[in-house]
């Protein structure tokens, strides 16, 4: 495998206000996305932390130490250009969402999904207007039209770059409310991402960690907890 990067060729990353919003810019130079596109963003706050990722780089350029910026990209590049079709994809969550699929037992696992998968299936008919099915067992069922209409609705509303940071937190949690609870306060996001794991954690609760799983976990656990940090920046 090749040890080929991009150098660094800037002595200074800069935040620079234009009529789209911001950009970033290398010694004067605009920050370009891989597809060529302006990398203009809509907050400040957003621009800075991309500037920040830029300026911390070494002699050689790292994008895995960059996730302001790949995620930047993916909105512009990505969603921005498809946003009906990503809108429509997480929506389709809501129909077979993760708190909607209990287990029969043991009976330590089901009251752990009772205790924390409840609360948020009430937020949902309370909060997002969407009352959603609790079933018991992993063979879909339907949840009702007018929630799942509601919950799309929401999900369409969010711009380009709320959304990639959504998809992110729906994807990587497997329930459509778990990111509406995220976006919207419900409780801290790593207290979220807890509760996505439930089954994993009384799997390893009774069996022991596994060292590749674990680590695999954990990856998804800063994608998720980045993920949360973007949307912050995006509004």
């Amino acid at each position: 495998m090749s040890d080929w990067a991009a150098k660094r060729f800037w002595k200074e990353a800069a935040v620079v206000s234009n009529d789209a919003g911001f950009s970033v810019e290398l010694d004067s130079r605009p920050v370009r996305t891989p597809a060529k596109s302006p990398l203009s963003v809509p907050t400040e706050a957003m621009a800075s932390a991309i500037a920040a990722e830029w300026q911390a780089q070494g002699e050689k350029i790292n994008p895995e130490t960059m996730p302001f910026t790949r995620s930047a990209n993916a909105a512009i590049d990505k969603v921005s250009v498809q946003h009906a079709e990503v809108a429509t994809l997480l929506a389709a969550y809501g129909d077979s969402d993760l708190l909607c699929y209990r287990a029969s037992h043991p009976q330590e696992l089901v009251e752990r999904q009772n205790r924390a998968w409840d609360p948020l299936v009430d937020w949902s008919a309370t909060r997002l207007k969407a009352p959603l099915q609790v079933y018991v067992g992993v063979m879909h069922a339907s949840q009702p039209e007018a929630s799942i209409a509601r919950l799309t609705e929401q999900v369409h509303a969010l711009d380009a770059f709320q959304l990639t940071a959504f998809h992110d937190l729906v994807s990587l949690s497997g329930s459509l409310i778990i990111g509406f609870a995220a976006i919207q306060d419900y409780a801290a996001p790593q207290d979220l991402w807890d509760i996505s794991r439930i089954d994993e954690n009384w799997q390893i609760d009774q069996w022991g960690e596994d060292e590749e799983a674990t680590q695999q976990a954990n990856i998804k656990r800063e994608a998720f907890l980045h993920a949360d940090r973007f949307f912050r920046v995006s509004a």
